[in-house]
């Protein structure tokens, strides 16, 4: 009997790298003298991060070296997904950037589409937040990793329980 080989697609991001990440970027603007005096604000809620600062300008340095700081912890850029910039009180600028968990039903599917035009002996299954692909050849899972590496998609997954 020919055994079934499988792996999942899912998209998480590490919160604590994403935490420490954070950490390092109010360390650094803190430090930084065109800060200094101004507001500068990162907090994450959950699976979302607000930042709030004095004006435009201020804001865009701060996505920049939260960007550098989120690279830098290997937490992927696709992750992200920012909303318009907002006015706040007195001038300021808040914005809110959340955070990618599991892979939305519009993606699953887009990933099944790849796949099934990539005509692999592998079947596709949407589970929840995270897609199963099965197959009898190791060779064919991965070549289905290599298909969906190579595709332009522009959300972030990594490849689990690969067995």
């Amino acid at each position: 009997m020919a055994s079934e080989n499988s792996f999942d697609i899912v998209s998480k991001v590490d919160l604590q790298e994403v935490d420490n990440a954070i950490q390092q970027a109010l360390k650094e603007i803190g430090q930084r003298w065109d800060f200094k005096g101004s507001t500068a604000e990162i907090k994450r809620e959950e699976h979302a991060i607000q930042m709030h600062a004095s004006d435009d300008y201020k804001l865009r340095a701060m996505i920049e070296v939260l960007s550098q700081r989120l690279a830098g912890r290997k937490v992927p850029l696709k992750a992200l997904a920012f909303k318009d910039p907002v006015p706040a009180f007195g001038g300021s600028v808040r914005q809110e950037i959340g955070l990618q968990a599991g892979i939305a039903q519009d993606n699953a599917k887009e990933i099944v589409r790849i796949l099934k035009v990539s005509r692999l002996k592998i079947q596709v299954a949407i589970q929840g937040d995270q897609v199963r692909v099965r197959g009898k050849s190791r060779d064919d899972l991965q070549s289905a990793m290599r298909v969906l590496r190579d595709s332009a998609l522009d959300f972030d997954m990594q490849f689990t329980n690969y067995r």
